[in-house]
């Protein structure tokens, strides 16, 4: 299966999440932000850094690129999209997920290894972990701090759209916890912490399981790859 990466001027992590996809068992895609063409892909992640250096506001500008209006227009017909940091901003200023993402609320950068609990394993992306499973995945962010008015956060919460939820401590003021959201089809999802930097034992943050060490991560991408397959 094919994934493409989108690379945005100021990306980051788009050779990591190319790695991450490998290590799954897929195969990654580089793709271009100006380009139309996503080279037949089977999915899309849109990577973590500081596309066109958060000008405007984070992610404003790369929800108008190309190749960001290609991937808008083949999300609704159910291609699965993962927006990873400022991958999730692009998703919400593309209006493919509902709400907002600010400054943190103590105003800083932080990164730090983040305890996420699980709270729907019915999307492209998730379906490889149980409702209520515990995963440690890192977190890097200024602009985390997912904002809603208080009918979307009713909707979100009814329909069970929030994905994940920060554990043990809010680290950027996210209302109702939210770490992670999904669309109502459930092929859209976009978080704030990093996946693709938790796919390798050794590698990745270290939790209470040894034989998982630093791979929570890595059930994303496999998740996705099984979700294909069965379509």
């Amino acid at each position: 299966m094919k994934i493409g990466v989108i690379t945005y001027p100021g990306t980051l992590d788009d050779r990591d999440a190319q790695r991450a996809i490998r290590l799954a068992g897929g195969t990654p895609v580089p793709l271009w932000h100006a380009d139309e063409d996503l080279k037949k892909v089977d999915a899309v992640v849109l990577p973590g850094g500081f596309s066109y250096g958060d000008y405007l506001r984070c992610g404003a500008i790369a929800a108008k690129a190309p190749a960001t209006k290609e991937v808008i227009r083949l999300a609704g017909q159910g291609l699965p999209v993962l927006g990873i940091c400022n991958g999730f901003q692009v998703l919400v200023e593309s209006h493919l997920l509902p709400g907002g993402l600010i400054r943190n609320e103590h105003q800083h950068f932080i990164c730090r290894d983040q305890r996420l609990k699980v709270e729907n394993n019915q999307t492209s992306w998730t379906n490889l972990f149980e409702v209520g499973d515990e995963i440690t995945i890192p977190l890097k962010n200024g602009e985390g701090g997912y904002i809603a008015n208080p009918d979307t956060l009713k909707m979100l919460e009814a329909e069970n759209r929030v994905v994940f939820r920060y554990l043990d401590v809010n680290p950027n003021g996210s209302m109702n916890d939210i770490a992670g959201l999904t669309n109502e089809r459930g092929n859209v999802v976009g978080l704030m912490p990093h996946p693709e930097h938790a796919v390798e034992a050794g590698f990745g943050p270290d939790t209470d399981l040894a034989m998982r060490s630093g791979t929570d991560g890595l059930k994303f991408f496999q998740s996705v790859l099984k979700a294909l397959v069965k379509s």
